[in-house]
């Protein structure tokens, strides 16, 4: 998950000037990690929507105090004033308006699914394994890049993968009996995970590919996307 406190939509880039109804900060989100174990979460969303069942199983597995509005019209505004985080699915941007309003108010964390224009969080693609678990963010610009990037991990982090995690678990709870120092326990860890490495290849649209190759060195390939 990552997080904008930026209010009313502004965002101050490092030069100092002010860029009004800019949704996505120009220098990203900050990523964190949210303990949410008994605090009030409210998902809004049909129970047909899959982004909504989604966020209500993510949120019941880190045990939050989960609120799932399956009818966005009968929302109240008692539903959210006292939320920790309130995440909100449908593409309605008078509801989302109305939940940005709320939260500068109330002081609620809020997400609302491709609408990065209201709310101030971004939600992270997670990719499990075992009790691994990597948060993968383009800050708004990219989803659909930032999913790719999920299933390419998925495949990458099998099942040998959580095998080899679990046993690195087994080795530092048996380090942790048998071996006083804390320096060396550290360092017999680091020993047993010496030689794994993750190989990942990245490919690119066609487009982008001739925009790059026509930048040449040194020169930003953006301005040849224009």
């Amino acid at each position: 998950m990552v997080v904008d406190w930026s209010h009313e939509n502004e965002v101050v880039p490092r030069n100092g000037r002010v860029m009004i109804d800019d949704p996505l900060p120009p220098n990203g989100f900050f990523p964190v990690s949210l303990n949410v174990v008994g605090r009030r979460c409210v998902v809004i969303g049909p129970p047909d929507d899959r982004e909504a069942t989604e966020k209500v199983q993510a949120l019941r597995e880190v045990d939050a105090d989960v609120v799932w509005i399956e009818d966005p019209a009968a929302l109240r505004d008692e539903d959210v004033i006292d939320a920790f985080f309130v995440i909100s699915t449908p593409q309605d941007a008078e509801l989302s308006a109305r939940l940005r309003s709320l939260a500068d108010v109330h002081r609620f964390m809020l997400c609302t699914i491709d609408q990065p224009r209201f709310g101030f969080v971004a939600m992270q693609a997670i990719v499990k394994a075992g009790p691994v678990r990597v948060g993968i963010s383009t800050g708004g610009v990219a989803p659909r890049v930032g999913k790719h990037l999920k299933t390419a991990l998925e495949r990458v982090l099998d099942g040998k993968f959580v095998r080899f995690i679990d046993c690195l678990a087994q080795q530092k709870r048996r380090n942790r009996a048998r071996i006083a120092d804390g320096a060396t326990r550290r360092s017999a860890m680091i020993a047993a995970a010496d030689g794994f490495e993750v190989d990942m290849r990245v490919v690119y649209p066609e487009w982008f590919e001739q925009a790059w190759q026509c930048a040449g060195p040194g020169v930003d390939p953006r301005r040849a996307t224009r």
